[in-house]
């Protein structure tokens, strides 16, 4: 017996609830990158993204606009899910340009393994981004197929 094609789609709807909780656990991801990285290195008080604040309010602002370019993606592209992925790939390498400026100017008294922490953060926003919004809005479903195609 022969299986039928399967369709993936998106509800965009989900997003009402998918969107905070990619918020919240990209926030929680953050967290602990932060926690093993102040145990490890002991960042001078002057250092301030490493700072609790920053953290949260950096990841609140910067994966609710990753949430926004989901929905315009997702309502938008014909492969929403793999447009995405390569839209997320390129923020995260534009975001390490900052990074790698605040290392090599040493402002704030910025050293390479601070900057490593800062590159882990948001590597690890990224991960819950590209993981968390497909999953929970993704919908898979019989595809219809219309009489006289195959």
């Amino acid at each position: 017996m022969a299986r039928e094609p399967v369709s993936t789609s998106l509800q965009l709807r989900r997003l009402v609830w998918a969107g905070p909780v990619t918020v919240l656990g990209s926030i929680a991801a953050n967290l602990l990158v932060r926690a093993v990285a102040v145990t490890l290195l002991h960042p001078q008080p002057k250092f301030l993204p490493l700072t609790l604040l920053p953290v949260v309010v950096d990841t609140t602002v910067l994966v609710t606009c990753a949430v926004l370019v989901f929905a315009a993606v997702a309502r938008f592209a014909s492969n929403p899910i793999r447009k995405y992925h390569y839209i997320a790939a390129g923020v995260l390498l534009f975001s390490f340009i900052p990074d790698v400026w605040l290392g090599k100017s040493r402002f704030l008294g910025a050293t390479w393994p601070y900057v490593f922490a800062l590159m882990a953060m948001h590597v690890a926003a990224w991960g819950v981004c590209v993981t968390l919004l497909p999953k929970l809005t993704r919908t898979v479903g019989k595809k219809s197929v219309t009489p006289g195609r195959s």
